[in-house]
């Protein structure tokens, strides 16, 4: 079976103001990969403009796209226009499903808060914390089952959120909790999973692996790559 090039890219935070064109960076990957997949935070703010924007850029995108949401995606509360306009414009939108291309399956959700091994919050105290934990465990369980329809062994998962501490090292440990959960990667790691691509961590570093040794990448724009350019590439 031959293998899948696989460009893997997060953060783009597209704005209203168009400051940034990403249509030469899109034509670039086309050149490159078989699937383009981007992890979350698409928009900046969350509008259905900024989303206009995007898939406007995309028009230069030849082969197939991958994307799951992120956390500046609901800033606005348009997350179903959001998702209408990326479904509308060709894009495998994953929230809690999976996505067969190339022999590759693509098994994706946005992920959410909670923190990391023994510092993990748990679902104790006020009502508040409760539904946060709650959210995190919902997540996982998204994650679950995208993961049990796989037919594939070959599968990436796409994340925003990390779920290891390993690659969000860098930024300041004070708001490691605010950056991913555990509860992702325990999910993972009951699976048969090739790679795992999240990003959110925008100091973070590229590589780590869950405790089940999945290999985790973290491909915000920010974080340097072996490509030397925003996006990775991986082989599956």
């Amino acid at each position: 079976m031959s293998k899948v090039k696989i460009a893997a890219v997060a953060d783009l935070h597209v704005k209203e103001d168009r400051s940034v064109s990403y249509t030469e960076l899109f034509s670039e990957i086309s050149r490159v990969a078989d699937v383009l997949v981007i992890a979350g935070d698409l928009t900046d703010l969350g509008k259905p403009a900024e989303a206009e924007l995007l898939v406007s850029d995309l028009k230069s995108c030849t082969i197939p796209v991958v994307a799951v949401l992120g956390n500046h995606d609901h800033q606005c509360n348009a997350v179903e226009e959001i998702s209408s306009i990326l479904v509308k414009a060709g894009v495998h939108l994953l929230d809690g499903q999976t996505v067969e291309i190339a022999g590759v399956e693509f098994a994706g959700t946005k992920g959410f808060i909670g923190g990391f091994g023994r510092h993990m919050l748990g679902a104790f105290g006020e009502a508040a914390i409760k539904t946060m934990v709650s959210e995190s465990v919902d997540e996982a369980m998204r994650l679950e089952n995208a993961l049990r329809t796989a037919k594939t062994p070959r599968a990436l998962v796409v994340l925003h959120y990390a779920p290891i501490a390993e690659t969000v090292a860098g930024e300041p440990k004070e708001i490691y909790p605010f950056l991913g959960s555990s509860r992702l990667a325990e999910t993972i790691d009951r699976f048969e999973v090739s790679a795992v691509v999240h990003g959110h961590a925008h100091k973070g570093v590229y590589e780590g692996q869950t405790p089940g040794g999945a290999p985790v990448f973290n491909v915000a724009t920010h974080v340097e790559k072996p490509t030397g350019r925003p996006y990775a590439i991986l082989e599956l």
